[in-house]
């Protein structure tokens, strides 16, 4: 297939990269400054002239506390460029896969959040994705929604590298009462393009298997890593942060013969394990 991927600078957009040409796919990437999606008559102009199978719109606004104060740009990425990312993609014939969020979510439920769980969002950020599948969805008759959780990867600012660099000082302090399922960008990618080979169209959950709390997840980087830290719990109230998080986002799913992700800590393994590659690579 011919793919379009819209946000390959990102984090999860450059492991899709990866995953697409390694699965034998015909590649285009582009990044923010290449392709905006609040540009309508750029995005109609670039898919005329690329012509794609399935268009992947991994762009977003993902600065969750950010968007609590600035909730008109906020939407107009991750919601209106949303929806004209699936317009222009319905125009020339083409796929779309939107990448969401657990965030959708209130975080009241007792176990990890499937597909047929009523959203409701708590903040701006979780409100403006939510938005984004449903413009998503209305625009493009053939189109993924992928709602995943808590990525980390090569390539981008993440939880596990943010702990490995305050664990230097010896001791952090880490929110205890926010459960999500910690997601490996580069497992998450094959699953997605796995997913395109099918017309499986609608809303998937898709992220690592299991669930646990920013604390747990950050004893376990600490332990993998051989690093001693002092690791203190903390509440969300007392981190004071401007976006209300979900206590609950772990996310599974029930659709029939669903792509099962590996673990959590599988992730973990095997990010580290690639950490350390590019690491030596770059002396």
């Amino acid at each position: 297939m011919k793919l379009l991927i819209i946000g390959a600078g990102g984090m999860l957009g450059r492991d899709i990269m990866r995953a697409a040409e390694n699965a034998g796919h015909e590649v285009t990437g582009y990044e923010h400054v290449g392709l905006d999606v609040t540009d309508p008559e750029r995005l109609r102009r670039r898919l005329n002239i690329d012509r794609p199978d399935v268009v992947i719109n991994s762009a977003a606004w993902t600065d969750v506390d950010g968007a609590e104060s600035d909730e008109q740009n906020c939407f107009e990425v991750n919601a209106v460029g949303a929806g004209n990312v699936a317009v222009m993609a319905e125009k020339v014939g083409a796929k779309v896969l939107y990448v969401s969020t657990d965030y959708v979510f209130n975080g009241g439920k007792q176990g990890p959040y499937v597909e047929s769980d009523l959203p409701a969002p708590l903040s701006v950020y979780g409100r403006s994705k939510l938005a984004g599948e449903q413009a998503t969805v209305e625009a493009n008759r053939r189109s993924f929604v992928v709602r995943t959780s808590g990525l980390f990867g090569i390539g981008g600012s993440n939880f596990v590298d943010t702990m490995l660099r305050l664990g230097e000082a010896g001791e952090v302090l880490v929110v205890h009462d926010q459960v999500a399922s910690p997601t490996y960008t580069w497992h998450l990618a094959y699953g997605l393009i796995r997913l395109l080979d099918s017309d499986s169209f609608g809303l998937h959950h898709m992220a690592a298997g299991g669930s646990c709390s920013w604390y747990e997840f950050a004893r376990e980087i600490f332990e993998r890593a051989g690093m001693e830290v002092a690791t203190m719990g903390a509440t969300s109230e007392m981190l004071g942060r401007a976006a209300t998080r979900p206590a609950n986002s772990a996310l599974a799913s029930e659709i029939p013969h669903a792509i099962e992700l590996p673990s959590w800590q599988d992730g973990l393994t095997s990010y580290l394990a690639q950490r350390a590659q590019a690491n030596e690579a770059a002396g």
